[in-house]
């Protein structure tokens, strides 16, 4: 089996796992930058050039694209697809994914609880939403986004006005949501993988912030889900698409609530907190999916 990781660096701690469990489990596997392959179109043959050769024989790609590179990426993974190989994730799940908004319609449309959410695109709105939403304070996203970054607190409809008109006449688009306080700075990270939780820890913010992720200081431990959070987090992955996804919940009083969905999940301190072989899971998955296809043909 011949597996390639769409990776901008062998470097990353995922990339480098990935690739340990890669050869420990005997799969062929290469890690290639999406930036660097160059995207070829006639009538019925689509290829990729990678360095000016042809990359072909490949039976999986496990795409690991950041944010930053998240339009070519995704021609890159839809590339791949044209040319019959498999992704893991696919480039339209990653698609739903990466704009919060749009996973969040995804979502909800299966009836899954989120918090109260807005998206405007004009400021003379901005009043009539915050009436929808109620309470102060209220969080404040940017569509694209990770590790917390594009994420604020607006504490009064003053400072909510004024991110909104700065981000807008930065032509960035901002979604508007419910603060669910009494989650106090923390939220559940859950690992799906193939249709299954594998693993899930409690993030907690540092001292005086609200985001729980581990790069702005927080912290995580091990948990066992409760089933209702088991629930929410498959039904999430699976309204978006992902066959591999991490899961963001947050515990409300009115039980869980989805705060969003990664297609590229970290495992660094989830391994570390739960003691789990992350990696593994994702290499054997690409193992099966490629043996799925295999045997179709």
């Amino acid at each position: 089996m011949r597996l390639i990781i769409l990776s901008r660096s062998k470097n990353l701690h995922s990339t480098k796992r990935l690739m340990e469990e890669a050869k420990r489990l005997g799969v062929e596997c290469y890690v290639v930058n999406p930036l660097r392959c160059q995207l070829s179109l006639r009538k019925g043959a689509p290829e990729v050039m990678l360095y000016n050769k042809k990359v072909d024989k490949v039976d999986v790609v496990l795409p690991r694209i950041g944010t930053s590179i998240t339009e070519y990426g995704l021609l890159v993974v839809r590339q791949f697809e044209a040319m019959g190989v498999r992704a893991i994730n696919s480039s339209d799940a990653i698609l739903n994914s990466r704009n919060k908004f749009r996973g969040l319609q995804a979502c909800a449309a299966k009836n899954i609880d989120i918090p109260h959410t807005i998206l405007s695109r004009s400021l003379s709105d901005i009043p009539a939403a915050i009436r929808m939403i109620k309470n102060f304070p209220m969080v404040l996203k940017l569509l694209q986004g990770s590790q917390g970054i594009g994420v604020m607190l607006g504490y009064d409809r003053s400072s909510v006005e004024s991110i909104l008109a700065t981000m807008l006449e930065m032509d960035k688009d901002v979604l508007m949501q419910q603060f669910i306080r009494e989650a106090q700075g923390a939220d559940i990270r859950a690992l799906v993988i193939d249709g299954k939780v594998v693993a899930a820890m409690r993030r907690q913010a540092s001292n005086g912030d609200f985001r729980a992720n581990i790069h702005r200081g927080g912290w995580g431990e091990n948990i066992k889900l409760s089933k209702v959070y088991e629930r929410m987090a498959l039904q999430a992955s699976k309204a978006v698409g992902l066959d591999i996804a991490g899961v963001d919940l947050l515990e409300s009083n009115e039980g869980p609530k989805l705060l969003e969905i990664n297609s590229s999940p970290g495992f660094e301190e989830l391994e570390k907190a739960t003691g789990i072989n992350i990696a593994e899971k994702m290499i054997r998955v690409a193992i099966k999916k490629a043996k799925r296809k295999k045997a179709r043909r």
